[in-house]
């Protein structure tokens, strides 16, 4: 199927997009001078650090696009205005973000929408021959990765995936320091996710505000009623909070912090099981993601735990001085931070900055390498991999083995906080087929993701 008959035959019908001709080789694609020219899908506060941040790291990056289904969404018009005077011509506000995949000067997108849109969005993008960058978790189930690795394959085009961490000085300099067997045989790994919150409570229907295409927002998800808890004109929302849009508190902070252990420890393919506990047993809110959960992942040679949730504030992320100085934190009290137990020493590895430090008996450091916000090693990543027709630090297929520990242990605690056990191969449960429901997500009408993108 070439790139426009998917879309062509499906969508233009309905909604009148345009069509146009088939995928170009990267070569014919580049505009003059190495140029590369971004649209941004998602226009909230992340999704325009991401793009401001992308511009200021590489030299001849060019934003033509601001799209978003909200047209009220405050801090877009500032961008604009930033990027008019750095740049000498103005980016347009659309939003419908076909008009994005439309325009063949555009050579790249960043999709920071909500997770439920992440891999349609990106499928769209690769079948109109861009580059995407998407920001994390990457999917909303494993159906999902397997869907967004070949359409990477198929359209040969690069996808950067939003796990920073992949970019970053110290995540090597661990992932290093763990093959040398200086903390001895790797036994256990605690993965921490662990930040404050409060009680939710559920809020009533109201009517859709003006300015917001409800119905493309909700995409491929099952359309409901408009609800401010789920969505919010001005800020994130609490989509999180909802199975239909993303994983919880797990798949937003917890991923990051899985991945990097994942890198630090060689990349490992799926865990045989994964069994957890947990729930809303902090305040005892209704929502249907859990307020904490308590996980533990075989990969056979090691055990990996990870504690996740919004409930302590006594906790707290990494404070600026050491995400971008020679510091290191408190890592007792460290939100996001991850502990590697080997059979001679104890490593300390911090997301997102504050580097690691490894420990022997009564807390004395033998080694350690200081670590900065990864993020412009990322973002001079997916550039540079454009220009040079690589593959990009934050690949697709890492980028879904690191997103289905989330997705595994959200099924896990779905059918019972059972313990599961999963066939890497298949990718299925094998003790327990109810639970493979949960690996594909539902979808409807015209915002179907294909079986063969």
């Amino acid at each position: 199927m070439k790139r426009r008959s998917f879309i062509g035959s499906t969508f233009a019908g309905a909604i009148g997009l345009t069509t146009g001709s088939s995928v170009l080789p990267l070569s014919s694609l580049a505009a003059p001078n190495n140029r590369v020219v971004l649209g941004l899908i998602g226009c909230g506060g992340r999704g325009r650090d991401v793009l401001s941040g992308i511009t200021r790291e590489n030299e001849n990056v060019e934003v033509k696009y601001y799209c978003d289904v909200n047209e009220t969404l405050k801090g877009i018009q500032e961008d604009i205005a930033k990027h008019s005077q750095r740049q000498k011509s103005k980016p347009v506000f659309v939003n419908d973000m076909r008009k994005v995949f439309d325009d063949r000067e555009v050579d790249a997108v960043v999709i920071a929408t909500p997770e439920h849109w992440h891999v349609l969005a990106g499928i769209w993008a690769l079948q109109a021959g861009k580059h995407v960058y998407v920001e994390k978790n990457p999917t909303l189930s494993i159906w999902e990765g397997q869907k967004l690795i070949e359409a990477t394959k198929r359209y040969n085009k690069v996808v950067q995936i939003g796990f920073q961490n992949r970019s970053a000085p110290y995540a090597f300099s661990a992932r290093d320091y763990i093959r040398s067997g200086k903390l001895g045989k790797v036994v256990h790994v605690k993965c921490y996710n662990m930040l404050s919150g409060g009680k939710w409570t559920p809020a009533p229907d109201a009517e859709v505000p003006r300015g917001l295409n409800w119905d493309a927002w909700q995409g491929p998800a099952k359309a409901v009623p408009y609800n401010p808890g789920r969505h919010s004109m001005t800020g994130r929302g609490g989509w999180l909070d909802f199975w239909s849009y993303g994983g919880g508190a797990l798949s937003d902070d917890a991923s990051h912090v899985m991945d990097l252990a994942r890198l630090a420890l060689g990349d490992p393919s799926h865990p045989k099981s994964v069994y957890c506990s947990g729930g809303n047993i902090a305040f005892n809110s209704q929502k249907e993601t859990p307020e904490f959960l308590n996980i533990t992942y075989d990969f056979g040679d090691y055990a990996m735990t990870c504690e996740s949730g919004n409930f302590q504030p006594y906790m707290t992320k990494k404070p600026q001085e050491v995400r971008f100085s020679d510091k290191f934190p408190y890592w007792p009290q460290m939100a996001t931070k991850i502990e590697i137990y080997g059979t001679e020493r104890l490593m300390y590895l911090g997301r997102h900055g504050g580097g690691w430090q490894v420990v022997e008996k009564d807390g004395k450091v033998v080694d350690q390498f200081y670590g900065y916000f990864p993020d412009k090693y990322h973002f001079k990543d997916f550039i540079d991999s454009i220009r040079q027709n690589r593959t990009p630090n934050g690949e697709v297929t890492q980028g879904h083995l690191s997103a289905s520990l989330v997705h595994l242990a959200d099924i896990a605690y779905r059918t019972g906080n059972r313990h599961l056990f999963f066939d890497a191969a298949t990718e299925k449960f094998t003790n327990y087929p109810e639970a493979n429901q949960y690996l594909k997500g539902h979808y409807r009408g015209i915002y179907t993701i294909p079986e063969k993108p």
